[in-house]
């Protein structure tokens, strides 16, 4: 039974997302605001995170700031506001997904679902050796010069994707075919804000990068050789 912490200030809401996710086989635990929340999160082990971008103390920017300095737990934001510029915020600072309201409860389960299948995925295969670069898909973790690199769930697909067809330019369709489970549109900014995170935690120069390189009008091509 995954357990999910939800950081809701809205009690009518949290109390009605908590009985709906517990009857889907969730263990949901709930905050009221970011500080307290941040505190579960230092003491207690989730799978996931529901974080209102809305709270009383601190916003949930914030929250995602503060928890991205010590944990990799997926996240998944809801705002009232429909800013794109919310979410690209949101997605920037190491958010998984991101859901505006107000919103089905449904939709809700299915992207929550999506990102802890992400987290929990795994293969069998071995580390892939990129010089100085190495992503160990089995222990969904990868490590830049011996140290482990910060990634979400969901930015560390993307870049086990790209690497996996290294050399190959791969569209934005191609990727979110293989990003199973993920309902992104292709026009959609999302991949585009990922790629800019991965980078700037695996080049030298995020402005001029050497691993994932861009592709005008295509895509994106993960270089085969990087050192």
């Amino acid at each position: 039974m995954p357990k999910i912490l939800m950081i809701e200030d809205d009690l009518q809401q949290s109390g009605m997302l908590s009985d709906y996710l517990s009857a889907e086989q969730m263990d949901v635990v709930t905050c009221a605001n970011g500080n307290d929340g941040l505190s579960r999160l230092q003491r207690e082990s989730f799978d996931a995170l529901i974080l209102d971008v809305g709270l009383p103390d601190m916003d949930g920017f914030e929250v995602c700031r503060r928890l991205r300095a010590f944990s990799a737990l997926p996240v998944l934001m809801l705002t009232a506001r429909g800013d794109e510029m919310d979410r690209i915020i949101g997605l920037e600072i190491g958010a998984d997904d991101y859901l505006p309201k107000p919103f089905n409860p449904r939709e809700l389960l299915a992207r929550l679902r999506a990102i802890l299948r992400r987290a929990q995925h795994s293969s069998n295969s071995a580390a892939l050796h990129f010089g100085r670069l190495e992503i160990h898909e089995d222990a969904h973790s990868a490590s830049l010069d011996g140290q482990t690199i910060n990634l979400t769930a969901y930015q560390f697909d993307l870049l086990s994707i790209l690497a996996r067809h290294a050399g190959r330019v791969m569209s934005r369709d191609q990727i979110m075919d293989e990003l199973k489970g993920h309902d992104l549109d292709s026009f959609d900014r999302s991949i585009d804000v990922h790629i800019s995170r991965i980078r700037s935690h695996i080049e030298d120069d995020p402005k001029k990068p050497r691993r994932i390189l861009t592709i005008r009008g295509t895509g994106y091509v993960f270089a085969r050789q990087q050192d």
